[in-house]
């Protein structure tokens, strides 16, 4: 029914020692945690308590292939954005719990680097930061307010820091370049060779993973599958843009898809002009993300946002394919780098990431209920997922740590407006967005727009 992701680069370029083969669920079974989700939230909770407490009886239930969905599809950028809110947040919890939250991500790339030294997980990791370049003067100005906002918050050049036109070119060489915002909290990485090895070693440590086990159900002391019930004290909920179709959470989540699209591997000409050498993630300043890296390989693998969202918050294997947005991608892409010319596209694929209505993550833990849960990542999951499952951990096993005290722990997002409410907001804002990039890119003012945008969305 939701396909197999092969037209991904990185399924395809995933070698075959890691495709293991598993079983589904045989029947009913007792654990001590059962866990709905095989992508990074449930592999790195997982593999948490298991670091914890090495007794505990933990299964995890996917119900098509380890990381089928997001977490192997993903642009590959491991980085410490967090997306909920700054303000928002100060506005419920205080101005520290900004900084902390912050400096929980930050953190959290050193200990997935942990994770990966130590686990022998070859997933192409190269921590070379984020830059993020202005290509248009409406771009400059908006990098200059961010980097005064990172400074409000107390964030430094440790952290943040402005790049001139040349110095941003010795790091990327698109056209063109007016500067760019630089930090070095992000690693690129092949996100399915990451799963896949993470499942690996979560297994090493006794973790029981059961694939193509759809959950149709998950209940206080129990997750119900097509191939059986798993009984256990602690039920985990880790299916992202999946959740709104379990009973009860259809307005939880909104999946909202993100497509990619990958060269083939480019000449040492090439990478003389566009450089990258070092492998930083690449972005602009447009409304509607665009997100790219050099894979280890030598390709670019570039993506983007702007297709529709889908009546009933429905995911479909079709949803993946939007000529239209792969077209626009590979223009945008020559843009950034015309030297790139007529090198084929060699790969085309796409995936859904989870939106809360407030557009902020969330993790907590029902201790009466015994439900835990965790996501709503709007596509920074690569390294949330991670302060995730190390929090679930602390949460489960009543542990008083910084992580259960951050201010994502325990919050409650409001649920979507019912259809058609959600279609119409949605796929309205989309279409502002777009034509927000457009005014900037003719030097008309968007502002109207904008504000038109905040209103739908909030």
């Amino acid at each position: 029914m939701f396909g197999t992701g092969a037209a991904s680069l990185w399924n395809a370029t995933l070698p075959g020692e890691e495709r293991l083969a598993r079983s589904e669920l045989g029947g009913d079974v007792a654990a001590d945690v059962a866990i709905a989700g095989g992508g990074y939230t449930g592999l790195w909770t997982a593999y948490a308590l298991k670091q914890a407490d090495p007794a505990l009886r933990i299964v995890v239930c996917e119900r098509e292939v380890v990381g089928f969905g997001a977490s192997g599809r993903n642009g590959g950028w491991c980085s410490a954005l967090f997306a909920g809110s700054r303000d928002a947040t100060a506005r419920r919890h205080g101005r520290e719990a900004v900084v902390a939250m912050q400096r929980a991500m930050f953190a959290t790339l050193d200990e997935i680097e942990r994770v990966v030294v130590e686990e022998g997980i070859a997933c192409d990791w190269a921590r070379g930061g984020t830059v993020q370049v202005a290509t248009l003067p409406a771009h400059l100005r908006r990098l200059r307010q961010e980097l005064d906002d990172h400074r409000a918050w107390g964030f430094g050049t440790d952290d943040y820091r402005e790049l001139s036109s040349a110095d941003a070119s010795a790091l990327i060489g698109c056209r063109p370049n007016l500067g760019a915002l630089f930090t070095p909290h992000c690693a690129a990485l092949h996100p399915a060779k990451l799963v896949h090895g993470l499942a690996r070693a979560v297994e090493r440590l006794g973790v029981t993973i059961y694939e193509h086990t759809p959950v149709l159900a998950i209940e206080p002391g129990r997750l119900r599958t097509t191939c059986g019930t798993v009984r256990a004290e602690v039920v985990v909920r880790a299916t992202e843009a999946f959740s709104a179709e379990l009973p009860g959470l259809g307005r939880s989540i909104a999946p909202v898809y993100s497509l990619m699209i990958a060269t083939e591997p480019l000449s040492d000409g090439f990478w003389e002009d566009a450089r990258l050498g070092t492998r930083p993630t690449f972005a602009d300043f447009r409304h509607m993300i665009i997100y790219g890296q050099r894979t280890a390989d030598g390709r670019l693998a570039f993506g983007g946002r702007g297709t529709p969202y889908h009546f009933g918050s429905r995911v479909r294997p079709q949803f993946d394919l939007d000529a239209r947005v792969f077209d626009a991608l590979h223009a945008t892409l020559q843009s950034l780098f015309p030297p790139l010319g007529d090198a084929a596209i060699t790969h085309r694929w796409g995936g859904a990431v989870g939106v809360p209505r407030d557009w902020y993550p969330s993790v907590g833990f029902d201790r009466a209920a015994g439900l835990a849960w965790a996501g709503g990542y709007v596509g920074d999951g690569v390294s949330t997922t991670n302060l995730a499952g190390r929090t679930i951990a602390d949460l489960v096993l009543g542990r008083d740590t910084e992580l259960v005290r951050l201010p994502w722990v325990g919050h409650r997002s409001p649920r979507w407006e019912p259809e058609p409410l959600r279609f119409v907001g949605v796929n309205l804002s989309r279409k502002l967005v777009e034509s927000i990039d457009r005014a900037e890119a003719a030097g008309r003012d968007p502002r109207w727009r904008a504000r038109a945008v905040k209103r739908l969305l909030g």
